[in-house]
């Protein structure tokens, strides 16, 4: 599959690589800060980082921004939002919500990977109001399996 991109350069000029996974085995590819500067991100606060890139994704597709766990592991800088969903019919920059849970204030560089993007099918599913088929579990929620 071929995805169509679109570098957009910071004020000073400075552009990212393209999206790149870092093995032939890896499910995402790096997103890259697009910054002139460090931006330095204080414990407990956020920030959104620009990544320099806009795809255009084929119908029935959809992008999703995860945390990097090296980061999350190392240095307790992840998503600010969990996982970033990109729609297929969006056409802007892709923009990186980032949180430090750590208590260590940490420096994002211009170029580090901050997140990464996997690229999935999704399905677009019909509701239909109606009786729900019987199962062993039921509606049984949280622990209900006793795991």
């Amino acid at each position: 599959m071929q995805i169509v991109f679109k570098r957009i350069p910071t004020e000073k000029g400075y552009m990212v690589e393209p999206p790149a996974r870092a093995t032939g085995g890896a499910a995402g590819m790096d997103l890259r800060a697009c910054i002139d500067e460090p931006v330095e991100l204080q414990p407990g606060k956020l920030t959104t980082v620009p990544s320099g890139i806009a795809i255009e994704l084929p119908e029935g597709y959809a992008a999703f921004v995860f945390a990097r766990s090296g980061l999350g592991i190392k240095h307790g800088i992840t998503l600010s939002n969990s996982v970033g969903v990109i729609d297929s019919d969006y056409r802007g920059e892709i923009r990186i919500g980032l949180i430090n849970l750590s208590d260590k204030s940490y420096t994002i560089q211009p170029g580090d990977r901050i997140a990464q993007l996997v690229v999935m099918q999704v399905a677009a599913p019909v509701f239909v109001e109606g009786e729900l088929g019987r199962t062993d579990r039921g509606d049984g929620g949280f622990g209900s399996t006793g795991r």
